[in-house]
Order: structure tokens, then sequence, then C-alpha cells
């Protein structure tokens, strides 16, 4: 830790931040989520199944669900296969392959409710299998519309962060800044951004979490349609005020990032959230511009390409650096 650090650090803030002095590691991930694990209680209590399968990506998502739909086909497969392919009509019984396939096939239209007729169970034991699958399949697949419409219809803030934040010269001194954009075509008007860092400290030998409010140079702007450079000065009210490049490095720092906007859409407001911690603060650099006139100069490009470009840059030499 650098030298005389305790001395640049103003006031504590008090402002409760829901994270404790003692929490360890990263407190929100990139993703937004808190990055907390919860033990004391089993799986299926620790777990909201719905937010974890709203939360999923798109890919792994309808990755689970072919994979649990195959898979449920296949134990049912066994069952009727156990029971005897004797009790189902139609089963080409040239060879066990081939009546496995049939089993399996008739199992995923009975769970899909479609039974084109060609297979159908005989005695009471298979058509017992049977109703069962085909009220479970019925069941099932009102989870997995209610999944999908939950997915489509839920209200998102489709914001992209740059990976990156930078410590750039601005004005007289110094600023924190990193940048975010909309990356679908949803209009967000009324957007507000929230700072907040964690800085560890050590107080009595022990490493403690202050937790501080960063002021923002414009905290709300009307319309979110192209990037948005968000720029926390580094003046005296700064709890980074004095901060040198090693400073940076060695400290633990975490910006965390709370963004909301109104969808004019869904007509309600939406959440974003993001951090940055240490090895993603960039010092003595500025942001490229990533965004330009057309070729017909008709309409303005934003290139989410560049969000994470920047160029090095000789920053201010302050009194507070030289001391």
């Amino acid at each position: 830790m650098a030298r005389g650090f305790r001395q640049k650090i103003p006031q504590k803030n008090t402002e409760n931040s829901g994270f404790g002095n003692s929490a360890s590691g990263r407190f929100i991930n990139k993703d937004g989520l808190p990055n907390v694990q919860r033990k004391g209680v089993n799986v299926f209590n620790r777990l909201s199944w719905y937010h974890t399968m709203l939360n999923l990506s798109t890919f792994r998502f309808l990755t689970y669900l072919v994979v649990a739909y195959i898979l449920i086909n296949i134990v049912f497969a066994m069952i009727y296969y156990l029971i005897g392919v004797e009790h189902l009509t139609g089963i080409d019984k040239s060879d066990p392959l081939n009546e496995f396939i049939d089993v399996f096939f008739f199992s995923s239209q009975t769970f899909t409710t479609v039974g084109y007729g060609r297979i159908a169970p005989v005695g009471f034991t298979a058509s017992l299998v049977a109703t069962f699958e085909a009220f479970l399949g019925l069941l099932t697949f009102a989870i997995a519309t209610g999944l999908f419409y939950g997915r489509f219809s839920r209200p998102r803030a489709y914001l992209k962060f740059s990976d990156i934040t930078v410590i750039a010269p601005f004005q007289d001194t110094t600023a924190l800044m990193f940048r975010l954009a909309p990356y679908k075509n949803n209009a967000l008007t009324d957007a507000e951004v929230i700072l907040s860092t964690a800085i560890e400290v050590i107080e009595d030998g022990v490493a403690k979490n202050n937790f501080y409010r960063l002021d923002t140079q414009l905290g709300k702007i009307n319309t979110l349609a192209l990037n948005w450079t968000v720029v926390h000065k580094i003046d005296e009210n700064s709890p980074f005020y004095g901060f040198s490049e090693d400073d940076f490095k060695n400290i633990n720092i975490e910006i965390i990032v709370h963004v909301r906007a109104f969808d004019e859409v869904f007509s309600n407001t939406v959440v974003q959230r993001s951090s940055y911690v240490s090895r993603e603060i960039i010092y003595g650099a500025k942001f490229t511009k990533m965004y330009y006139p057309s070729k017909e100069n008709l309409t303005t490009v934003l290139d989410l390409d560049k969000i994470n470009e920047y160029e090095k840059v000789d920053l201010p030499i302050l009194v507070e650096e030289q001391l």
C-alpha cells in the first residue's frame, strides 16, 4: 500500500453501500450481479430457478432446454423399453437399436402430445406411463413458454460498458472516465448514473473497505442515443485526490456503477450495473471518438467496436503528487 495513503483519503462517506467493510473480492461482477456466495441453506432454497433461467445467456438457455428435452425422452424411452416393446404397437422389431429409436420417438410424440398414431400403448402399464408423460409434457411446455415470454418481455437497459476506465486530463486537473452506450434500438430517456467506490485501507493492522460517493460532471442526460462518457473530476472533494499511478495500481479499488433510465417502449424504468477494479484502470489515457457521420452525412454512426479504444496521454503534474 502506498505511503501516506491514509492522509490522502477524505472523511469516509457514511452512506450505506449495502456491502460490509470486511467483504472480500469484487463486489459487483461485470454482469451487474453481486459477487456473493450464500451458504447455510440447500441449493433449492438458495437459488431462484426462475431468476436463474431469465439471467442465462440465450445460447445457454436454449442449450439447457434442448438437453433437458432429450434427457427426459431418453428416460421415458428406457421405461417403455423395460416394460416391453410388445406393449407398444407399430414398433420396428428388426433389431434392438431400431426398437429403442422407435420407443424414443414415441416418447417425444407423447411428451409433446403430438401423437401421430403409428405407435400406441397397449395394456395398463404402458398406457399409465404414456398418460403421465403427456401430463408432464403439458406442464413442462407451459413452464418453458412462460420462461420464453419472461425473457422476451423483460425490460432491460441493453447497455454496453467499456471494459476499462481511464485517468485522463480534464480541465485543470485529471478525471476518472469510463463510457457506456446502448447497443440495441431501444429508446432510453432520463438516464442517470450513480457512482461509488470502495477503497481498501489498513486500520490497526486490519484491511477494511471504505465506501465513498463519487460526484460526476454530468449525472443525468435527457436522451441516451450515443455513447456517454461518465466523468468524475479528481479534485479536493474526490477520494482519489493526490493519487499517483502507483496508488491506482497498488491499492485495491473498485468503482461501482449504477445506471437507470426510462424505456419508452416498456414505459418502465430499467437498471443496469457494472464495476471496475484497480487492474481495469488505465492511468494517463483518454478515449478516442467512437461515432462519426455517415458517408452521405445524413445520419450518425455509433461504432460499438471502438468503445474500448484509447490513446496514451501525458497528465498534468499536480502539486500533491510532487509532495
